[in-house]
């Protein structure tokens, strides 16, 4: 059974950053394509960021240019870097992991809070 848990949430100023960190307990961390994933207040989740054990990203188009993905294999972790943060990225922040065995294997952290001030 994977465990994850997020930190680094909190309380930015419009154009301020944060680093969410993700700690990965309970497999092989490396056979895992890692995702964060937010909520807004009244929308559904959304996709922000994925990052394969190879290094390879991807990002949603809203994050691009400001929000990087990065993982640390020997530390079994997985970071987001956000950058220019802008009211609009306010929300809870998941980490999520699929395992590259499985179809069905899925499994989410508890979630960190990000607000964004204006």
């Amino acid at each position: 059974q994977v465990e994850l848990a997020e930190s680094g949430g909190g309380l930015v100023r419009s154009g301020g950053s944060l680093r969410l960190s993700c700690g990965f307990l309970g497999n092989i961390f490396s056979l895992h394509v890692m995702d964060w994933y937010r909520q807004a207040p009244g929308k559904q989740r959304e996709l922000v960021a994925s990052i394969t054990s190879g290094l390879s990203t991807s990002y949603a188009d809203s994050v691009k240019g400001r929000f990087t993905i990065s993982r640390d294999n020997a530390k079994n972790t997985v970071y987001l870097q956000m950058n220019d943060l802008k009211p609009e990225d306010t929300g809870v922040y998941y980490c999520h992991a699929r395992d590259l065995r499985s179809l069905t294997a899925t499994y989410w952290g508890q979630g960190t809070q990000v607000t964004v001030s204006s």
